[in-house]
């Protein structure tokens, strides 16, 4: 590891700490460059400020910007936060087929929250054909 990559790892687990630690100042100014140069977990991070007004008026396009784009990276919790911007129509149109292929994504990766709401999403039909098979498959996988 050289040190470039010991310096973003400080400044990503400095950022985190901060995030957990309510002090989201901080966590935005340590993670917002390490969002902006790709980094997944910054991106979701960032997102969760941008769209709570955490540290920063709310930013809905920022907030969706980093979901997505942490998403797109394979970000299980980003996959999962995104599929329900799309489900309920935060920071970008509702669309519920998008939210359950971004449900799918992260439940594949065992997301038991995605499981749960991929299962509800298919017992109700909501953004794919109802399917109570479908559903009590996803939610023995989620461990109900």
């Amino acid at each position: 590891m050289n040190d470039r990559d010991e310096n973003v790892d400080f400044e990503l687990s400095s950022g985190i700490a901060a995030f957990e630690g309510k002090n989201f100042t901080r966590a935005a100014s340590l993670l917002s460059p390490l969002a902006e140069n790709g980094n997944p977990e910054a991106q979701y991070r960032m997102a969760i400020m941008a769209q709570g007004g955490l540290s920063m008026v709310v930013n809905e396009l920022m907030a969706y910007k980093f979901m997505k784009a942490a998403a797109e990276a394979g970000h299980p919790m980003a996959q999962h936060g995104l599929g329900f911007m799309y489900l309920e129509g935060e920071c970008v149109d509702q669309n519920l087929t998008k939210a359950v292929e971004w449900f799918r994504q992260a439940a594949e990766q065992g997301l038991a929250g995605s499981q749960t709401t991929l299962a509800m999403l298919y017992e109700e039909g909501r953004g794919v054909e109802k399917d109570p098979e479908e559903a009590k498959r996803w939610y023995k996988k989620a461990g109900f």
